[in-house]
């Protein structure tokens, strides 16, 4: 007899988590505590997750703190709630440990832009260049590269290369761009981008802070230059978290995904976060990746342990070459 269980298993690789109906009644907050105590679990969350999720985590950050949480537990299993390019991540750097992804159609399209047989093609026509990229990609793309740099350390990994060491930088081009501005470096920019930050209307956030006038904007540095040209400020996603807690505005308008605005709203309640416009008809920007993870399929793959990040072994150590310099180098500047 064909259980539930088993065909799930079986659809897993095409439905991309397991499709097991949760009981209504069951406490998914309480099943889920239990698990992480039994089974010796940690989840780590980043900040565009769900609220739900983001409350039941042991550690919510962006890719840097999520990095270095993955790089020093000591769980055995690694519940990952972000997407697939996040807990490959895990998994380089925590090998012997399990590392569980609630979906795995949880993708990025800004990962997806950069495909490692094309990005070898373009790295190879400038045989004198280092490449940094952005840990928002393949693990195939940090095997190609010299550092993994995030939004919170960009900056300090850039100056850290010696200013005649020419650079590539992949596989975000706003983020590139917003970089060579701040630093002052030239660098040879690939040509990615993420969906959720080039969508932000400029025309619409326009018109947000005519209606609200004493709103700051804060703004993610993958948008684009002319939405980060009227931001009151730019920084990771930690770094506009940590911008409206120390900031006396009461209002803002924030330009990047919305599951920001849970921490925002939790650290600050009696201010008012108002999420960016993109230009389509919706009211907010959601990163439909993100939003595929669920409290019912976090507590499916903890449950059951599926579905779970395996990598080849060869393709793991050399991806863990270029982290490993990005955490030393975040380590000396105090990030």
């Amino acid at each position: 007899m064909i259980t539930a269980l088993t065909e799930a298993k079986k659809n897993l690789q095409k439905r991309g988590f397991l499709d097991i109906g949760v009981d209504v009644q069951l406490d998914l907050f309480a099943e889920i505590e239990r698990l992480k105590k039994e089974k010796n679990a940690i989840i780590l969350a980043h900040y565009y997750q769900e609220p739900d999720i983001q409350d039941v985590a042991d550690y919510i950050g962006d890719s840097l703190g999520l990095s270095q949480q993955a790089a020093k537990t000591d769980a055995d299993i690694i519940v990952f709630a972000g997407v697939h390019f996040m807990a490959e991540t895990a998994k380089i750097l925590s090998p012997q440990k399990k590392v569980l992804l609630p979906d795995l159609k949880a993708g990025c399209s800004l990962a997806d832009s950069a495909p490692p047989e094309l990005f070898k093609k373009f790295r190879d026509q400038y045989p004198d260049h280092i490449v940094i990229s952005y840990i928002n990609c393949s693990a195939g793309i940090k095997a190609l590269s010299d550092i993994i740099c995030t939004s919170s350390n960009a900056e300090k990994i850039i100056e850290s290369v010696p200013k005649d060491q020419p650079i590539i930088f992949a596989p975000d081009r706003n983020l590139g761009s917003y970089l060579i501005k701040k630093t002052g470096r030239d660098m040879v920019l690939w040509n990615g981008a993420c969906m959720v930050h080039e969508i932000f209307s400029l025309e619409k956030i326009t018109k947000l802070k005519m209606r609200h006038p004493n709103a700051k904007i804060i703004a993610h540095p993958e948008c684009e230059a002319p939405v980060l040209a009227i931001a009151d400020f730019i920084g990771s996603t930690t770094g506009l978290l940590k911008f409206t807690q120390r900031d006396d505005a009461q209002e803002y308008i924030v330009v990047t995904e919305t599951g920001i605005l849970h921490q925002m709203q939790k650290e600050n309640p009696a201010k008012t976060f108002i999420p960016a416009p993109p230009n389509n008809a919706c009211a907010c920007n959601d990163c439909p990746h993100m939003k595929l993870n669920t409290l019912e399929k976090l507590y499916l793959c903890m449950e059951y342990e599926q579905p779970e990040i395996t990598m080849e072994e060869n393709l793991r150590l050399a991806a863990k070459k270029p982290i490993d310099r990005m955490l030393e180098i975040s380590a000396q500047a105090g990030l």
